[in-house]
């Protein structure tokens, strides 16, 4: 088993943007993925909330596990606990967008309370548990995390604006050339496997 702590956290944020895109490679949080990347502009909102949203959710889930929940032998309240403070980070970003841009909070509609339950934010968190990250780590990792969901929707978003243009075959229209787009970006991005491994 790799000792995740001794890579260092760059390094780990290196492996969590490229190497092991927790969208391309773990496939977590395809639903948002899909719907919201039809256009750059709510691409980027939601995945700039994805950032913040994972990059705190790991930092506050840290120390709560390793502080409260273990020392009170209550680690079978993890899940729970993890998933209030993930909304309780949602609520904050919300409340946010909602008072800085009312075009892009209307433009993300229910994706924005959805990053709530979006699987790539707790899976963040669980794989940062799972690999006993130390905090250092683990803050790249959730940002690192964060930063490859948003890289992955912004591309697909300029691909699918330059695919809108695009004469297609009937049958591959819509989600068809969309499935296929996201199998060849995670192809792409598979390219970077052996750089650094973080899983």
């Amino acid at each position: 088993m790799t000792e995740f702590n001794a890579i260092g956290p760059l390094a780990v944020l290196f492996g969590a943007v490229f190497t092991n895109n927790i969208l391309l490679t773990n496939y977590l949080g395809m639903c948002s993925f899909l719907s919201v990347s039809r256009e750059v502009d709510s691409a980027a909102g939601l995945g700039a909330a994805v950032v913040f949203v994972m990059a705190l959710a790991n930092a506050l889930n840290w120390p709560i596990h390793y502080y409260v929940l273990v020392p009170l032998g209550l680690e079978y309240l993890g899940f729970i606990v993890y998933i209030i403070v993930i909304a309780g980070t949602v609520q904050l970003v919300e409340m946010v967008v909602e008072r800085v841009s009312e075009r892009l909070y209307n433009a993300l509609g229910i994706f924005l309370p959805l990053i709530t339950v979006n699987c790539a934010v707790f899976g963040a968190v669980l794989f940062m548990f799972i690999r006993k990250y130390d905090f250092a780590a683990s803050l790249a990792y959730g940002f690192g995390g964060g930063l490859g969901w948003a890289l992955a929707i912004l591309a697909m978003a300029g691909i699918r604006q330059k695919i809108a243009k695009a004469p297609l075959p009937k049958g591959l229209e819509g989600p068809g050339i969309t499935l296929i787009a996201a199998g060849i970006m995670a192809l792409a991005f598979m390219g970077f496997s052996g750089m650094i491994r973080s899983s």
